[in-house]
């Protein structure tokens, strides 16, 4: 008895070595696929504007000539509908690489998103890369090459902006003491802006503002609005939600067109 119970154990055991448990390699394949969705995946690329250039003054994000300037410096992108998402992906970071064409170089470089490409569907995810940002996914020399392909498919996964410690809060030309509205620029951080609020002096009350287009928030309260103003940021990132508070950035004599600039980021 005691021979034949050794014996099966051997058997079993080697079995074991030789056909390993398929619930071990479903296991290792659910890891895998939550692993691959923070890894490179499949987009289409085409570029507009001028070859050297930032693609607009700003478009659909209403940046205007910041794509020009640090800490853009041209580096930047049109999404199509799944990228721009209706505002929403204004300020969004990726890195983008490309490796199919003999032009690419297959180093990962950072872009921004700063303005919208509503006809942009070669593929599920499509960037509209600035002509500065599509060359300088090619082999030094070979940037024109790469523009001249128009069309390619890249590869491309989302990061965390690192803009530094400070927002920009542009004040838009047509506010006033009854109607408040700011561009905001620079946020850092992994997440979209979705949620901006707005507290008067003197007061508890956080009134909440409204996206009026790309990265472009609006109060249109009907009264008097007493500055200076408190804003309150909410960013939905990878992980979590996240909320910081600008205290007091928007100084008492705020002027529309000016740019005032918080102490804390994301």
């Amino acid at each position: 008895m005691q021979v034949l119970r050794y014996t099966s154990f051997v058997v079993v055991f080697y079995s074991l070595l030789l056909n390993p448990c398929h619930c071990l390699n479903l296991k290792l394949l659910n890891v895998s696929k939550i692993q691959n969705e923070d890894h490179w995946q499949i987009a289409a690329a085409t570029w507009y504007g001028p070859p050297n250039g930032g693609g607009s003054d700003g478009g659909a994000c209403g940046y205007v000539d910041s794509v020009e300037k640090p800490p853009f410096s041209k580096m930047v992108s049109a999404g199509g509908p799944s990228l721009f998402n209706g505002g929403r992906g204004c300020g969004a970071c990726y890195e983008v690489k490309c490796t199919e064409n003999a032009a690419c170089s297959g180093r990962p470089l950072r872009v921004t998103i700063t303005d919208e490409c509503p006809g942009c569907t070669l593929r599920s995810v499509h960037f509209d890369l600035s002509g500065t940002a599509f060359g300088s996914m090619a082999t030094p020399g070979q940037a024109n090459n790469l523009r001249n392909a128009g069309q390619i498919n890249i590869q491309f996964r989302r990061v965390a902006c690192s803009f530094g410690k400070s927002i920009a809060f542009i004040i838009d030309g047509g506010a006033n003491p009854y109607y408040f509205a700011t561009e905001i620029e620079y946020e850092s951080g992994d997440g979209d802006l979705v949620d901006i609020e707005l507290k008067q002096a003197n007061s508890n009350t956080w009134l909440p503002m409204q996206r009026s287009w790309g990265a472009r928030w609006a109060l249109n309260l009907g009264l008097p609005l007493q500055a200076p103003f408190s804003l309150k940021l909410t960013e939905d990132g990878k992980n979590n939600i996240k909320s910081i508070v600008a205290d007091s950035v928007i100084p008492h004599d705020w002027q529309p067109g000016r740019v005032y600039r918080s102490v804390i980021n994301f």
